[in-house]
């Protein structure tokens, strides 16, 4: 951990920390998940700072340890080019980012298919409207975890990666480009397997962006910093 830049090193901190956190306010009746996930706008139980406290929650283990080891695994990369204070703006732009995109697909799916009924069947009961809204949730830093990933494959487009299970290694800007395809086509799929496809591809959307941004204000054309 010594060796870990700062930002990164504090990320790590502070969603482990949240997330142990949450398993004990669990114990004692409390869901931080809940209170500080991403709500639906139109929930009741939406906070304005949820699309800054959502990145910090986890659904479970296996949520955080993939999120925290692609921190781990290419947060420090970027952090060394773009500098401590830039790489935090990148990680919380692609994070707030990832969280609006996901705001406007559950804004289409409301208006979409939802808004004309008062109540939804879960498969377990009918559940009023209001209620079902609030158990729109999102979690997880993987908006701001897919944007790391975008800026690695825009300033390291020719290192070569081995990606399980290829038994041979890709390039990382095909990695990327793999990644956004299938969370693409995931998301398209409606497969009602609670992962937000389009939040991560939001987070990717935002970080390109920015990146291009910088490069822009740069002038010199170049991604490094």
């Amino acid at each position: 951990m010594n060796n870990l830049p700062t930002v990164t090193k504090n990320l790590l901190i502070i969603n482990v920390l949240c997330f142990f956190g949450a398993v004990v306010a669990h114990r004692y009746g409390v869901d931080l998940n809940n209170v500080l996930g991403l709500h639906f706008f139109m929930a009741s139980d939406f906070k304005l700072y949820q699309l800054v406290t959502y990145m910090f929650m986890h659904a479970d283990f296996q949520h955080i340890f993939f999120n925290m080891f692609a921190v781990w695994m290419f947060g420090r990369t970027l952090e060394q080019v773009l500098g401590p204070k830039r790489f935090l703006i990148y990680y919380m732009v692609c994070g707030i980012g990832a969280g609006l995109v996901q705001e406007v697909v559950q804004s289409i799916q409301y208006f979409t298919e939802l808004s004309h009924y008062d109540g939804v069947n879960t498969g377990l009961a009918v559940i009023p409207m209001d209620e079902y809204l609030n158990l729109m949730t999102t979690v997880g830093a993987s908006g701001a975890v897919y944007g790391i990933l975008l800026a690695f494959g825009m300033l390291f487009p020719n290192t070569q990666m081995f990606v399980f299970p290829l038994p041979f290694p890709i390039k990382a800007k095909f990695f990327v480009i793999g990644y956004a395809v299938i969370e693409l086509f995931a998301g398209l799929g409606a497969s009602g397997d609670g992962i937000a496809h389009f939040a991560h591809l939001g987070g990717m959307i935002f970080g390109f962006f920015l990146m291009m941004y910088w490069k822009k204000k740069n002038g010199n054309g170049q991604l490094y910093f």
